[in-house]
């Protein structure tokens, strides 16, 4: 089972990540867990970002998320290719090869959780950008190429209920 939380940067999806990992954990899943990659990307991101950065970062989710694939049998992930995909086409415009490939790639997640913006997530954290019109702009890209690509996922609402979400996708996990 391959879980991820998307939407747009500044919104919690890392420590809804890291809450989703630890309480599937305690249910005795064997859980890896996919960090954000773009945070490593050596190349300028954010409202500055470039096809090669974005691609770079795009293509190294990709290949963290097989590595992990193999080695465990739930892999969380703070990030999906699709929200990833988001910040390339609003970066450096349309590529419809890569399109293709995310919307494929998207079919191999069991769960995405969109998490809606909050603006108290929002906080200088060193990486990633601080501008609300930005964020916005994120957020209504990837609300645009979910539908586009008819990508299903389901609107975060509690940690709670992703939790029971992925016990049920897994169909191993006992009853919380």
């Amino acid at each position: 089972m391959k879980v991820a939380f998307i939407g747009t940067h500044g919104v919690g999806k890392t420590t809804l990540a890291y809450g989703l990992a630890m309480r599937l954990k305690q249910l005795g899943a064997n859980v890896g867990f996919l960090e954000e990659v773009a945070r490593r990307c050596p190349l300028p991101i954010n409202e500055g970002t470039s096809l090669d950065a974005q691609t770079w970062i795009l293509m190294e989710t990709v290949r963290r998320e097989i590595e992990l694939h193999e080695l465990y049998t739930e892999v969380v992930c703070d990030r999906s290719v699709i929200d990833n995909y988001c910040y390339l086409e609003l970066g450096a415009g349309r590529r419809e090869a890569l399109f293709q490939l995310v919307a494929y790639w998207s079919t191999t997640y069991d769960l995405l959780f969109k998490v809606p913006i909050r603006p108290e997530y929002l906080q200088n954290d060193g990486t990633r950008s601080t501008d609300r019109a930005f964020q916005r702009a994120i957020d209504e890209k990837l609300d645009a190429l979910l539908d586009e690509a008819g990508i299903d996922y389901i609107d975060f609402t509690s940690l709670e209920d992703a939790v029971e979400q992925a016990r049920l996708a897994s169909g191993r996990l006992p009853i919380a």
